[in-house]
């Protein structure tokens, strides 16, 4: 069963040419007395390849149901990430490829959630916000307050990110994913 072009909308999962995109961006167009069209930005969810095209009502597209399932990440060997299903236990893995942009986060026992299309897993998505060590960073001085600026911090998983001046070497800090910001203190 086909979808209509007025129901897509960023984050959407569809079923397009017998592939499977995620819409990136997304703009609907009603020109005078003609049909609606759609013009979108979409990512193929196996090989990570961006498109854009022009998508009609006469285009054979399709919602595609995507299942979210709890996963703990495991280790990394060579090329792939493993993770363990925390509900049938299944061993899981993914190449280093399709994950590429999730890799600075992944921390031993993170608990994340595993996006799947069938019985396949596809991606990852992350939690909003992590805990992590600060490894190397810049001493304080004597007087430094949240105020006054910023300084680069690297943190356990190799991620850089830029933290208030009273931050020291060893400090657990909060960070945003999304963003890669620092949050505060934990």
């Amino acid at each position: 069963m086909g979808m209509t072009i007025g129901s897509i909308k960023p984050s959407i999962a569809l079923v397009y040419n017998g592939e499977l995109y995620v819409v990136i961006d997304c703009e609907h167009s009603k020109l005078a007395r003609g049909a609606a069209f759609c013009r979108v930005k979409i990512r193929n969810m196996r090989s990570a390849q961006t498109l854009e095209c022009t998508l009609r009502d006469s285009d054979n597209v399709e919602e595609a149901f995507i299942e979210k399932r709890k996963l703990q990440y495991s280790y990394n060997d060579d090329h792939h990430y493993h993770f363990l299903d925390l509900e049938s236990y299944e061993n899981l893995l993914l190449a280093e490829e399709r994950i590429s942009d999730k890799v600075g986060w992944l921390k031993d026992n993170l608990e994340l959630i595993g996006l799947f299309y069938g019985n396949e897993l596809l991606d990852l998505e992350l939690p909003t916000s992590v805990v992590l060590k600060v490894v190397e960073t810049d001493p304080g001085y004597r007087g430094n307050t949240v105020r006054t600026g910023t300084k680069p911090a690297k943190l356990e998983t190799g991620v850089t990110v830029g933290v208030p001046l009273f931050i020291e070497v060893g400090d657990m800090i909060k960070v945003d994913t999304r963003t890669k910001d620092y949050m505060e203190r934990a």
